[in-house]
């Protein structure tokens, strides 16, 4: 009898999370002929395996772990026990009233102060916030965006109070509104004086404090919002362009300010395919630089990064599961060459990071910088068959978006018709339905279930905050002279009604005890306000 042959079973496809399908495996037949060419070396043009000629081997990333919760000096206290636990710069969070520019003893505040970040609505919070920290041996990033020339000028005015020369100052706000507009939702003013606003700062930081990142370019926050990693580095992209233009269109000379524009970007769980990522984006900036912009200092081409661990991708269920996840991220974003980097805390789906939670995601990075042995040669994967194939593809998919935006007016056209915003609620909406059905498997989630209920302490904002917070911000103002006050929102909105820098007048008015708020409703008299046109 005839021994029967068994039927090929069709093998299942296989894509990363942007949808690329990957094949059984790879060889040399899929590497390009110039690879060498687009290579090059670690710190040369065209950067694709690190800005740094030695990366890690020197210092390891900045380890920067993103914090602030309830009261100005209740973040402080954890600012201080992360660096005495090896954290080596700040990273600020700031509640949604300051974020939005409103004081905490604002009606719209209430019920928000201290919340999701710290409250900030004057010089004296800020005093309090930098209390005893180290301001010229570690570099600050503030995560704050339609209020960070406001934030930046209570940093600038607390040095100088120190007797703390700004230009020794080094740090980086976001400062980015056009993924406000995007994915995030804390806009205030409308895109064009935005832009204003940002230039402003760009020219103020060139001159006043130069080791400042005057931008923080934020894929992140697209990505959160549901965007695949080839939509995030395109839309990232594609948003730095339009702030060079805009920075070029104000006179400014690239190679004045490009070499202080900085990236954040975020890392998934798909883990090859966010070092391809990371990759594809440097090499990708430092053409649109050199190419389109004509920079010619080779500072200027390079994309400079922090990374901070997927948000989203932290499950309620199983929390503990989340250092596995936050582990595999990070170690993502050593491999494609971050400059920094912030890993989540376990039980981020529940609250706000309770400190031992906080200290194990730092800690994870400590045990990768020096115990894996990853920092010890620049882009150890450079060569793998797949890691540049995938960069390859990412590269070209990104730039196609990019000309896509290009073709149909640019960013700001695209914003104000909804179109980018639809293609991230697209591609959202298909991982969702890829997770109901299980082709993609979240454990804990909709496979390998377990109903026992965590036991996992959760950090709770004290309602005494908010009230101790809103009496004391009262207080200083009670102190002001109001001849003052109305002398330096005059100056603003005056400023706001010509070309002349509004960061000096900033800065004058917050030393004078201006706070956030006012400030605020003074650009808002002027600006508007931004209302989002729904698009279905």
């Amino acid at each position: 009898m005839a021994e029967s042959k068994s039927e090929a079973k069709p093998q299942k496809t296989h894509k990363t999370l942007s949808g690329i399908e990957l094949k059984p495996f790879y060889s040399s037949s899929d590497l390009k002929k110039d690879l060498e060419k687009k290579l090059g070396a670690p710190g040369e043009f065209p950067f694709t395996r690190g800005v740094y000629p030695t990366m890690y081997r020197g210092r390891p990333w900045t380890m920067r772990q993103y914090a602030g919760f309830g009261s100005a000096k209740e973040s402080n206290a954890r600012y201080k026990m992360l660096l005495e636990k090896g954290q080596t710069g700040l990273s600020v969070a700031f509640d949604l009233p300051t974020q939005m520019g409103y004081d905490s003893d604002h009606v719209m505040a209430t019920g928000e102060v201290g919340k999701v970040g710290v409250a900030i609505s004057s010089i004296q919070d800020m005093e309090i916030l930098l209390k005893d920290l180290p301001l010229v041996k570690i570099s600050t990033s503030m995560t704050i965006n339609s209020t960070a020339s406001i934030l930046l000028g209570f940093y600038v005015a607390v040095a100088k109070r120190r007797g703390i020369d700004p230009k020794k100052l080094s740090g980086t706000i976001q400062n980015d509104l056009l993924k406000e507009y995007i994915a995030r939702g804390t806009y205030i003013y409308p895109p064009k004086p935005s832009m204003r606003v940002i230039t402003d700062i760009f020219a103020y930081c060139k001159d006043e404090v130069p080791q400042w990142n005057s931008i923080s370019i934020s894929g992140y926050h697209i990505r959160e919002a549901g965007s695949t990693a080839v939509q995030e580095v395109a839309f990232t992209l594609a948003n730095a362009i339009t702030y060079v233009q805009a920075a070029l269109d104000a006179g400014l000379d690239v190679d004045a300010f490009a070499q202080r524009l900085s990236f954040f970007f975020n890392v998934q769980n798909d883990f090859l395919e966010e070092v391809a990522k990371f990759r594809a984006a440097r090499r990708m900036w430092a053409h649109i630089m050199r190419d389109r912009f004509g920079a010619k200092d080779p500072n200027s081409m390079k994309l400079r990064f922090h990374s901070q661990t997927a948000g989203v991708s932290l499950t309620a269920q199983q929390p503990e599961n989340n250092i596995v996840r936050v582990s595999l991220q990070a170690m993502a974003a050593v491999l494609g060459g971050t400059q920094s980097l912030h890993t989540n805390s376990m039980d981020e789906a529940l609250g706000l990071p309770t400190e031992n939670a906080a200290t194990i995601a730092l800690r994870t990075q400590q045990i990768i910088a020096n115990e894996s042995g990853v920092v010890g040669t620049a882009d150890p994967l450079a060569g793998s068959y797949l890691v540049e194939s995938l960069t390859d593809q990412i590269e070209t998919k990104s730039f196609e978006y990019i000309k896509r935006i290009e073709d149909l007016g640019g960013v700001i056209k695209c914003i104000e018709s909804g179109w980018i915003q639809k293609e991230i609620q697209n591609s959202a909406y298909a991982f969702q339905r890829a997770i109901d059905a299980k082709d993609e498997i979240i454990v804990g989630v909709n496979n390998y279930v377990d109903t026992r209920p965590s036991k996992m302490d959760v950090l709770k904002i004290k309602p005494a905050i908010e009230k101790e917070q809103i009496q004391r911000l009262k207080a200083f103002k009670k102190k002001r002279k109001a001849t003052v006050v109305a002398k330096h929102l005059q100056h603003i909105q005056n400023a706001a009604n010509s070309k002349t820098n509004l960061m000096p007048m900033i800065v004058n008015a917050v030393e004078d005890h201006v706070t956030l708020g006012e400030i605020s409703d003074a650009l808002r008299k002027v600006f508007g306000l931004y209302k989002e046109t729904v698009t279905l």
